[in-house]
């Protein structure tokens, strides 16, 4: 039998359940915890749908796939995913106490979206390199200019930049000085 602090051993810290732990276990807790928000909004919705939590590059990832209503919850050009997303978040950090970065992904919708992208600024870096022009892509999220960003990175001759305020702001590919 283990000794306790009045028999002279020394107290053990125990954990509380909300005290962040380590990296790693904070974001699958923060998946855990935006999994079951998402559950529950998927009874009070009566949609079908799978669960799946990963930790990728630094952030919680949750995806849902399965139902056919699930297409209703990415919305036009995912205004309604984004929104969802917010508010996981959102419950995520009521429960830990922590802003989370948790990324949401529903019915595959925002890797198609990654990949359509991702061409999207490698094609344009390639027609700045060719006119010589810089060109200014309609106004995008934060998740879809970081995809661009990246993409445009692996084109030498070529950068890209921000710019103008949110809702519209915009990527702008720019041949190298």
């Amino acid at each position: 039998m283990p000794k306790t602090a009045e028999e002279g051993s020394a107290p053990t810290a125990t954990p509380k359940a909300d005290t962040p732990t380590s990296g790693e276990d904070q974001l699958i807790r923060e998946g855990d915890i935006a999994g079951d928000y998402l559950e529950r909004l998927l009874d009070i919705l009566d949609f079908d749908g799978d669960i799946d939590l990963d930790v990728e590059a630094g952030r919680a990832i949750v995806s849902i796939d399965g139902g056919e209503d699930l297409e209703k919850l990415v919305g036009d050009r995912g205004n309604v995913l984004e929104s969802l997303q917010e508010l996981t978040r959102l419950a995520v950090q009521q429960s830990s106490g922590n802003r989370s970065r948790l990324m949401l992904d529903i019915a595959g919708w925002r890797q198609r979206r990654r990949d359509e992208l991702t061409e999207i600024g490698k094609r344009t870096a390639t027609d700045v390199l060719e006119t010589g022009e810089p060109v200014r892509l309609r106004p995008m999220t934060p998740f879809e200019r970081k995809v661009v960003h990246d993409a445009v990175a692996g084109v030498k001759g070529v950068f890209s930049e921000s710019e103008g305020e949110e809702p519209r702001r915009q990527v702008v590919v720019s041949r190298t000085k």
